[in-house]
C-alpha cells in the first residue's frame, strides 16, 4: 500500500523567528519519496512557510484521510496563546499577540490523527520552543496522539536573539536518509541525535514507541498514576504535607499508592507539599528496604522529577546525581540503563542551573561521573567540561 509524507516547515517571518524551518526542505525534498515513507511508493505534500493556520489543517486532513502508512516531519517553533495557554506552531504571519489567531494549535495536529489505525502514523519533529512554550512543556507533554510514533527534539530558547537556529536534527535525519537506505525509525532517529552531538544536550528529547537512550531531557511529564512500587508505609499521613491532609484521606482504594496526590499537588502548583510528601515516602522505603533499594530509589526519582516541574533545576540536577551515584554503589553497571539515564537526566538539568556558583559546583560532580558513566552519545564529558571552563571565566 503507498504512504503518504506530509513536510511541514513554519517559522514566522521577521524578528520573531527562532528557527530557519524552511531550509530543511530542500535536503528533505531530495529524499525520494518511498525512502521517506518506507513504503514501496509514496505521494508527498510539501507546506513551506503557510500562511494561514486553515490551509495547514486542510492539508493535514487530506493526509490523515489516507488509509496507507502517514509520515509527518514537523520543523519549526512552538509558542503560547495569551489566552488559553496552549501551544501553537507559529506559522509565517504569527507574532506574540496574534498566536491565537495565526498560529496552528498543536492539538489540531493530535485531533486529525486520532482516528488513525494505531502504528500506521509516525512523526518526525524538530521544534524550538520561545520561553513561555519551554516552561509550559516543563509541566505538560506535547501531545501528538496516542496511537502515533514519535521522535525528534524540543530546543530550548536561544541563549542571544541575535542569531537564528538552524534545524539540525531534521537536517541530520534528511542527510541519512539521502542515502538511500531507510533504519528501524527508532534508529533514525538515535543516528540523527549522535549527529546533532553537544548542540542538543539541553533538548527536550522525543521518543514515543521507543526509549531515547542518551536524550538529555527530562522524561516525559511526570505520570503518577502509572502503577508503581509500594512501600509498608504508604498510607501514613506524611509529616509536614499538611495541604495534603484532604486529598490523602479521599484515596479509599489508592491509600498504598500516593502519586494521585503528589500530582494533585503539582496541578495546583503546590510544589513544597507534593516534595514533602514524596520526602516522606523515600524515607520510608529507605527505612524498610534500604538507600540502594529500587523502592527507596524511585522515590529519589519522583523528587527530582518534582523539583523540575518546581523550576529548581539545581536541584533536579543534585537528585539525579545522588540517584545515578546511588546505583552505581550498589553494584549496577555504568552502562546500565537506570544508571545512564540518571546522568543523561542530570545533565539535561545542569544545563538549565543560571547560577554560576551552583553550575560549578554540579558540574564538578556531573564531570566525575561522566568519566565512569559516558553514556550513548558521544561528546558528552568533553561538554561538561567545556562548560565548565567557560564558568571557570564568570568568576
Amino acid at each position: 500500500m503507498p504512504g503518504t509524507v506530509l513536510l511541514l516547515a513554519a517559522s514566522p517571518a521577521g524578528k520573531g523567528c527562532l528557527v530557519d524551518a524552511a531550509s530543511v526542505l530542500p535536503v528533505l525534498a531530495a529524499v525520494p519519496p518511498a525512502v521517506l515513507s518506507g513504503t514501496d511508493t509514496a505521494n508527498v505534500v510539501e507546506l513551506a512557510d503557510p500562511l494561514e493556520p486553515q490551509a495547514v489543517l486542510t492539508r493535514l486532513r487530506a493526509a490523515a484521510g489516507t488509509p496507507g502508512p502517514l509520515t509527518v516531519f514537523v520543523t519549526g517553533q512552538l509558542q503560547l496563546d495569551r489566552r488559553q495557554r496552549l501551544p501553537h506552531l507559529a506559522l509565517a504571519r504569527t507574532t506574540p499577540a496574534t498566536v491565537r489567531y495565526t498560529g496552528l494549535p498543536w492539538h489540531w495536529i493530535r485531533e486529525e490523527l486520532r482516528l488513525r489505525a494505531s502504528g500506521s502514523t509516525t512523526l518526525f519533529l524538530d521544534l524550538h520552543a520561545d520561553a513561555e512554550a519551554w516552561e509550559w512543556l516543563r509541566a505538560n507533554p506535547l501531545d501528538s496522539g496516542r496511537n502515533n510514533a514519535v521522535y525528534g527534539r524540543v530546543a530550548p530558547p536561544p541563549s542571544s536573539r541575535r542569531s537564528v537556529a538552524v534545524p539540525a536534527y531534521m537536517k541530520a535525519v534528511a542527510t541519512i536518509l539521502r542515502s538511500g537506505l531507510r533504519p528501524a525509525v527508532e534508529q533514525l532517529h538515535q543516528q540523527a541525535l549522535a549527529r546533532v552531538g553537544a548542540e542538543a544536550y539541553a533538548d527536550l528529547v522525543l521518543g514515543v514507541g521507543a526509549a531515547a537512550p542518551g536524550g538529555f531531557a527530562p522524561r516525559p511529564p511526570y505520570r503518577p498514576e502509572r502503577p508503581r512500587p509500594q512501600t509498608p508505609d504508604a498510607d501514613r499521613r506524611p509529616s509536614g504535607a499538611d495541604g495534603l491532609e484532604a486529598a490523602h484521606r479521599q484515596q479509599t482504594t489508592e491509600a498504598a499508592d500516593p502519586h494521585s496526590a503528589i500530582s494533585a499537588a503539582v496541578r495546583s502548583g503546590r510544589h513544597s507539599d507534593a516534595d514533602a510528601l514524596a520526602a516522606h515516602h523515600e524515607q520510608a522505603a529507605v527505612r524498610a528496604h534500604g538507600p540502594g533499594s529500587e523502592e527507596a530509589l524511585h522515590w529519589a526519582e519522583v523528587r527530582a522529577d518534582l523539583a523540575m516541574f518546581a523550576g529548581d533545576p539545581a536541584r533536579s540536577c543534585r537528585t539525579w546525581l545522588g540517584v545515578a551515584a546511588a546505583r552505581l554503589a550498589a553494584g549496577q553497571a555504568p552502562d546500565a540503563p537506570a544508571v545512564e539515564a540518571a546522568v543523561d537526566r542530570a545533565h539535561h538539568q545542569w544545563g538549565q542551573v543560571r547560577d554560576a556558583a551552583a553550575a560549578r559546583e554540579l558540574g564538578a560532580s556531573l564531570a566525575e561521573l561522566r568519566s565512569r558513566v559516558p553514556g550513548r552519545r558521544q561528546g558528552a564529558l568533553d561538554h561538561v567540561q567545556r562548560q565548565l571552563r567557560q564558568l571557570q571565566t564568570q568568576g
